[in-house]
C-alpha cells in the first residue's frame, strides 16, 4: 500500500548563485573569440579587500580544479573557487560602458557588502578600497 506523504514543495525562490547579465556574457564570448581561447572559462575569485568591502578578479582560465564551482551562464563556463563561493552567491556580473565609471565589469554582490563599523582618530588603517569616515 502507498502512504501519501505531505512535503512541502518551493518554486521559484531560490536565489541563484550568480547571474551573468547578457553584456557581461557578450563581452566575455568576444574576449574569448578575439584571443582564440578555446575551452577556457571566466574565473571569477576573491582578491582581498579591506574592512569596508570585498574586492572580486576575474581572469580567463583553463586550469580547473577539483573543488571548483562550474556554471553555464548564457552560454559562458564561469569558475569559482570553493573560498569565493560565499561571496559570490546571489551576485551579478554586469559589463558597464559608462562615461564617469568606465569600461568594464562590474560584480554586485549582497555577500560582499560592508560591515558598518566605527573607527578611532586615525581611521582603520587597513588599506582597502574603501573610505572610512571618523
Amino acid at each position: 500500500m502507498l502512504q501519501e506523504i505531505n512535503t512541502p514543495v518551493i518554486v521559484g525562490t531560490e536565489t541563484p548563485m550568480l547571474t551573468l547579465s547578457n553584456a557581461a556574457s557578450d563581452a566575455v564570448k568576444n574576449i574569448l573569440a578575439e584571443r582564440q581561447l578555446e575551452g577556457y572559462a571566466l574565473r571569477v575569485y576573491v582578491a582581498g579587500g579591506g574592512c569596508c568591502s570585498v574586492n572580486f578578479g576575474m581572469a580567463l582560465d583553463n586550469n580547473f580544479r577539483d573543488l571548483d564551482t562550474t556554471l553555464e551562464l548564457n552560454g559562458v563556463k564561469v569558475v569559482i573557487d570553493e573560498v569565493s563561493m560565499e561571496y559570490l552567491h546571489g551576485a551579478t556580473i554586469d559589463f558597464i560602458e559608462d562615461p564617469e565609471r568606465g569600461v568594464g565589469f562590474a560584480v554586485d554582490s549582497p555577500n560582499a557588502k560592508g560591515h558598518g563599523h566605527e573607527h578611532g582618530e586615525g581611521g582603520c588603517g587597513c588599506g582597502g578600497s574603501c573610505s572610512c569616515q571618523n
